[in-house]
């Protein structure tokens, strides 16, 4: 090239643009489908705004008034949202912890390079297979099973261990450990198959080491595997808390809708579609949705903190 003469200009493409081009409509549907809803729900929750028979009321700006309202005792005696808070919590700890007592004893099994476990893929598919079930069918199957009628209760009179039938679906302590029940049968096999994952993904060389430093398999397991295995181990926690506080549609199928007995399976859900579905009092219904997601994230946030810590 000639001195004096100037180089051409190489012209540079940005891809940038096509990135936030290519994401665009995930913001688009979350903003119509879930933003644009939750901030509605925010709004509502300042309001009276319910339906009396054919009439709609309001919406007449309250303030807290629905929050107030939330947490003033009723005709029994007790405060609604604590009672059913308590039965949430108590409802997913009774299926947590044989889920995830199970679930990390099949992961370390299946995983364990000593054993050598044999058709992995099978097994996998067989326990994440109730997880393909849905919640409601899963309830209604246990509803036919143990109703009075059911085969479970002609199977007791049948072989004499009781007399008469038992009323599964009346008692407390039976209504809770069939929920209970099904939430672990449902989870189990989703929570092994993340646990089996998080462990395959630990240095086979740190279980090789230990070994034959002569360490036995409980402190390979408190000393290596669950240190190393703990960012899986508080997702699938938080995770299964979240759906925990979320539990509905088994409860609400086996009690039908009533939370037998003694509202002492109503959970926090079923509280709220009391709101939304029966008296449409979405000014509550806001209130209720509101602390619903001030608990979760208090929870999820203690949870992750302590777990977490060194």
């Amino acid at each position: 090239m000639e001195k004096g003469t100037s180089s051409p200009k190489t012209r540079s493409i940005s891809y940038a643009k096509w990135g936030y081009i290519f994401i665009l409509p995930f913001f688009i549907v979350y903003a119509i489908f879930t933003l644009y809803p939750q901030l509605l729900t925010v709004y509502n929750s300042f309001f009276e705004y319910y339906r009396d028979g054919l009439t709609v009321v309001g919406p007449n700006f309250v303030g807290l008034a629905n929050y107030k309202a939330l947490f003033t005792a009723n005709s029994a005696g007790y405060v609604p949202i604590f009672k059913f808070l308590g039965n949430t919590i108590w409802l997913w700890v009774i299926g947590a912890l044989p889920q995830f007592t199970i679930a990390m004893l099949l992961a370390l099994f299946f995983t364990s390079t000593r054993l050598n476990i044999k058709g992995q893929q099978f097994f996998k598919t067989v326990i994440y297979m109730p997880n393909l079930i849905m919640a409601s069918a899963f309830a209604m199957l246990f509803f036919a099973l143990f109703s009075q009628v059911g085969p479970v209760n002609q199977l007791l009179v049948s072989s004499g261990i009781t007399q008469q039938p038992i009323n599964f679906l009346g008692m407390r302590i039976y209504v809770q450990s069939l929920i209970g029940l099904m939430n672990f049968l449902m989870w189990f096999g989703n929570t092994t198959i993340l646990l089996m994952a998080g462990i395959q993904g630990i240095d086979e060389s740190l279980f090789e080491s230990a070994r034959l430093d002569g360490s036995t398999s409980t402190q390979v397991f408190f000393n290596i595997t669950m240190p190393l295995l703990m960012p899986i181990f508080i997702y699938v926690f938080i995770t299964s808390m979240i759906g925990g506080i979320q539990m509905f549609d088994v409860p609400q199928v086996l009690t039908n809708g009533h939370g037998i007995p003694d509202n002492t399976s109503t959970t926090l859900i079923m509280y709220l579609n009391n709101f939304l579905g029966i008296s449409k009092n979405y000014g509550m219904a806001g209130a209720v949705s509101m602390l619903l997601f001030v608990i979760t994230a208090v929870l999820s946030t203690f949870v992750f903190k302590t777990i977490n810590k060194k």
